[in-house]
């Protein structure tokens, strides 16, 4: 049996994991959420990682409030970056895999062409220069290692994210304000999942950096319509295009990955 320690086991992707574990029968998970194991904490990181000699820990634990970051950067450097950092330790001491899930928003949305892992990342904003720190400890800690850059993260049944506020909005029948001047590849956690554990099984050697996304661009507007369309709903008298929407942090115009 591989033994699998996910952090953050509370959020889309920790749940996800959670939901097609019994698919993989010859994996054997623990899951832990923020406050059984706080990646903050190195003591907590300590009684996490002693409850098993794990192979692999995939850390799902992450801070991801864009506009919140950037008006409060030193709690998303806490998390993305000394969080990370003390994860990237504990795996170096107790001879673990990191499995660690980064971000399309390293990269500051200048490109025309899809990002590939060679790129020189920019972040251009704290949210995202917060999980560069966290993909440098790594980098510098450890030679056993997975970071998987991915975007536009969402789930269809867990958290809060665009698919599902899209969806609740549709069927309530509002009025749904989206722009079209961001584009990139949205990911379901699923197909992610499915993707790191696959990773796990075949004991890829190859260990790095991966970009990983669904490989279709689109903008939030063009998401928003496949969103009401496979839901059968009708978007002509819900969606409308916002070309004056705004928010608090600077976010890549361009940010789509090429998967390797």
């Amino acid at each position: 049996m591989i033994k699998i320690l996910v952090t953050g086991a509370s959020g889309q992707l920790g749940q996800t994991f959670k939901d097609i574990r019994l698919e993989y029968p010859n994996l054997d998970f623990v899951f832990l959420d923020s406050k059984q194991l706080d990646i903050t904490d190195k003591l907590s990181i300590e009684k996490g990682f002693s409850l098993s000699n794990f192979d692999f820990c995939i850390n799902c634990a992450a801070y991801t409030n864009v506009d919140q970051a950037e008006k409060t950067p030193a709690i998303a450097y806490k998390v993305n970056g000394e969080g990370v950092k003390n994860m990237a330790l504990a795996c170096k001491e107790n001879n673990v895999t990191l499995i660690h899930i980064s971000t399309d928003y390293v990269f500051d949305g200048e490109k025309t062409g899809p990002y590939t892992i060679e790129d020189t990342p920019n972040p251009i904003n704290e949210y995202g220069k917060s999980k560069l720190a966290g993909e440098k400890y790594i980098q510098e800690i450890l030679d056993k290692y997975y970071i998987i850059r991915t975007s536009w993260l969402y789930s269809k049944i867990h958290g809060k994210n665009f698919y599902r506020t899209i969806l609740q909005k549709a069927k309530n029948g509002d009025l749904i304000k989206v722009t079209d001047e961001q584009i990139g590849c949205p990911t379901d956690t699923i197909n992610l999942s499915e993707f790191i554990l696959e990773l796990i099984i075949n004991h890829s050697s190859k260990f790095g950096m991966f970009h990983y996304t669904d490989n279709k661009p689109f903008t939030w507007y063009n998401f928003a319509e496949s969103i009401i369309s496979y839901n059968k709903l009708d978007s002509s008298k819900l969606l409308v295009l916002d070309r004056n929407y705004r928010t608090f942090a600077n976010r890549p115009r361009y940010s789509v990955l090429k998967t390797n």
